[in-house]
C-alpha cells in the first residue's frame, strides 16, 4: 500500500463534497509530475485530503477505489481541463477514483505539519511545495491520522 496527499482549492472540491458523493474521480490534474503520481495509485491506497487557499491543512482521508483511467476531462470540449493533443487511443492526464474515509473533527492547519519534528521531510511541508498529488510516507500519514487529528 502507498500513501498520498491530494490537494483541492477551498471552494472547488471539498472533502464535505466527497463525503456527500462518496466517491469521484480526481480529474482535472494537468501537471506531468502529479499526472505520475495519479498512474502509479492502485486500489486500496490512502490518501490525506488536503486544502489549499483558506485554512490550509488535512481535513481528512480517502481512499483509492479504483487505478487510474484516462480522465474523461481531456476529451470534452466544453470542459476547461480539455487537451486538443490527446485521444482516446493516446490520453495524456489519468485520474483515479477515490472514495471518503473520514472527515477530522478538527484540520490539521499547514503550520503545525511545517513546525511538528515528527513530519520533518513531508513533502508538502518543504519549500516551493506546489504540487497537487504527493506521495506521503506511511510514517507521517500515520502521524497525521492517530496523533494530529483527534
Amino acid at each position: 500500500m502507498q500513501y498520498w496527499l491530494l490537494k483541492s482549492e477551498t471552494g472547488s472540491y471539498e472533502i464535505d463534497d466527497l463525503k456527500r458523493e462518496k466517491k469521484t474521480f480526481w480529474t482535472g490534474v494537468r501537471n506531468y509530475q502529479a499526472r505520475n503520481f495519479l498512474k502509479d495509485m492502485k486500489k486500496g491506497d490512502l490518501c490525506l485530503y488536503y486544502h489549499s487557499g483558506k485554512d490550509t491543512g488535512v481535513y481528512g482521508v480517502a481512499k483509492v477505489v479504483t487505478a487510474a483511467v484516462p480522465d474523461a476531462t481531456q476529451f470534452d470540449k466544453k470542459s476547461h481541463y480539455f487537451e486538443p493533443k490527446a485521444t482516446k487511443e493516446k490520453p495524456m492526464w489519468f485520474s483515479p477514483e477515490v472514495q471518503f474515509v473520514q472527515k477530522f473533527k478538527t484540520y490539521v492547519p499547514l503550520g503545525a505539519i511545517k513546525a511538528d519534528p515528527h513530519l520533518k521531510g513531508i513533502v508538502v511541508a518543504q519549500q516551493g511545495s506546489r504540487l497537487s498529488v504527493q506521495p506521503v510516507s506511511e510514517k507521517h500519514f500515520n502521524y497525521i491520522v492517530k496523533e494530529l487529528a483527534k
